[in-house]
């Protein structure tokens, strides 16, 4: 695919949906087609990696969902600005041990003409949880989307 609508400059409503088709993506744990949204040559930072092309961002999500197990994803939108968008996400997710976790984190995007992502930076924070303490389970259902994500 060569293009990802929507395309920059993004207005409210279409920043919204750039996010929630983002996050729609990430909870299907696939990183091909995650990484179809960048472009060949996009760049990341997350946490304390950095990565560039396609290529490495199939390696990293493939390492990422082997080690973050029923990992199920929540975005929210933060800010937009002509090619830009800026949300906050809360991510929950299990060890191999059993042990959950809720990752809460910020991310910069940046994207071409086309909609795909050339540039993301993510800084992410994980908070162990306890199962019962779980609210993420699963893609967003369809009655909860635009709804904000909880602070804590």
């Amino acid at each position: 695919m060569n293009d990802r609508p929507p395309y920059p400059p993004f207005t409210r409503d279409t920043a919204l949906r750039k996010v929630q088709a983002a996050e729609d993506a990430w909870n299907t744990r696939d990183p091909l087609r995650v990484a179809q949204a960048y472009t060949q040559d996009s760049r990341w930072r997350n946490r304390d990696v950095f990565v560039t092309g396609r290529e490495e961002i199939v390696a990293f999500l493939t390492r990422k969902w082997e080690r973050e197990l029923d990992y199920a994803l929540r975005k929210s939108l933060w800010a937009f600005d002509g090619d830009r968008i800026a949300v906050r996400f809360q991510y929950e997710w299990h060890d191999a041990r059993g042990r959950w976790w809720r990752s809460y984190g910020n991310e910069l995007w940046e994207f071409d003409e086309r909609g795909l992502m050339r540039r993301r930076e993510a800084s992410i924070d994980d908070v162990a949880i306890q199962e019962a303490d779980r609210r993420i389970h699963g893609p967003r259902p369809a009655a909860e989307r635009g709804l904000d994500i909880p602070l804590q």
